[in-house]
């Protein structure tokens, strides 16, 4: 995959959830991946305590005490996350208030599959609005 990446001048961010290792994921960058895609945020956590430093989480974090990790980690890597609802947005907006340093956010499309993401283009953009917004986060895309 890095190979294909590399031939075709993209960028590759794999997904640790099939080997859940930091040795594998350290191989992955030193391949050159630009970072990790980590699935919870324990698992990101593990990744960023082994020296990984560029870890996107693409599911919705919700919860006070999820949100306050989130934001330690945020201290400790370059991190990025995706929302998908405004109720996603609200407990991030509120944890992350440093314009100084603010966490990139993605706004999640449901591609087909059903399961999450936003359903329309008005959806999209309004989330991606009020990420603009919102002091502590940037939009990522």
């Amino acid at each position: 995959a890095q190979a294909h990446a590399d031939k075709n001048g993209l960028k590759l961010r794999p997904h640790i959830k099939t080997h859940k290792l930091p040795y594998w994921a350290k191989k992955q960058v030193a391949a050159g991946a630009v970072g990790i895609t980590c699935q919870k945020i324990g698992e990101a956590e593990v990744m960023a305590d082994a020296g990984l430093a560029d870890i996107f989480l693409p599911y919705n974090i919700l919860g006070r005490a999820k949100l306050e990790r989130l934001l330690a980690l945020h201290g400790r890597v370059t991190l990025s996350v995706t929302a998908d609802s405004m109720e996603t947005l609200e407990g991030l907006a509120t944890t992350f208030t440093d314009a100084g340093h603010r966490l990139p956010v993605l706004v999640e499309c449901d591609t087909g599959m059903g399961r999450c993401g936003v359903q329309s283009a008005d959806e999209a953009v309004a989330l991606a609005r009020q990420i603009d917004r919102t002091g502590g986060l940037a939009f990522g895309g």
